[in-house]
């Protein structure tokens, strides 16, 4: 991906803050801040960085990512209450496509969950379908399952890169979620 393309990727910085408190927002936020993580977590990853596994029963940064694209995905279709279809294998996606795909999901996840009401949430459910099996869960399975799952993940992620010798950019400030060029 060229600078050009690089800088229409959301999270380069987090979206300025919100008018309210409300719940919704409160939730896009946590999103926005997922999201600028990830956006530089993953910047310029090179292939020794990708394949890098602390262990041989480890998954690698790159399967990583491409977790990273699944949790996405399932916070995207609890933000829209949709249906999530297992099993999914997204192991053939490339570094720049899940890299890119995982960004533009969370934006559109954080850009549903915004001013919505609690009453609006409660009606949010974590959908999964197996085969002709369906369950469903609340939101607040979706909290302490994928978001707090990926936000974990990125923090792998980070500390792959360092271990390989390429930390993260100086300038990241993942408080106040601006990035010093």
């Amino acid at each position: 991906m060229n600078a050009q393309d690089e800088s229409k990727l959301p999270y380069h910085q987090i979206p300025d803050s919100y008018e309210s408190y409300s719940p919704g927002n409160i939730m896009a936020r946590m999103i926005d801040g997922l999201g600028y993580r990830f956006y530089w977590a993953t910047e310029n990853l090179s292939d020794k960085d990708l394949q890098y596994r602390p262990t041989s029963e480890a998954s690698s940064s790159m399967e990583t990512i491409q977790h990273l694209y699944g949790l996405a995905k399932t916070i995207h279709n609890l933000s829209s209450n949709e249906m999530n279809i297992r099993p999914v294998d997204y192991s053939t996606m490339t570094y720049k496509e899940a890299r890119e795909k995982t960004l533009l999901l969370l934006e559109k996840a954080s850009k549903n969950f915004q001013n919505k009401s609690a009453e609006d949430l409660e009606k949010l459910e974590v959908k999964f379908q197996r085969g002709e099996r369906t369950n469903s869960f609340p939101l607040w399975n979706g909290i302490n399952g994928p978001i707090t799952d990926a936000i974990y993940h990125v923090g792998q992620i980070v500390s792959f890169r360092r271990t390989t010798g390429n930390p993260l950019h100086p300038g990241v400030s993942v408080f106040s979620g601006k990035t010093k060029e």
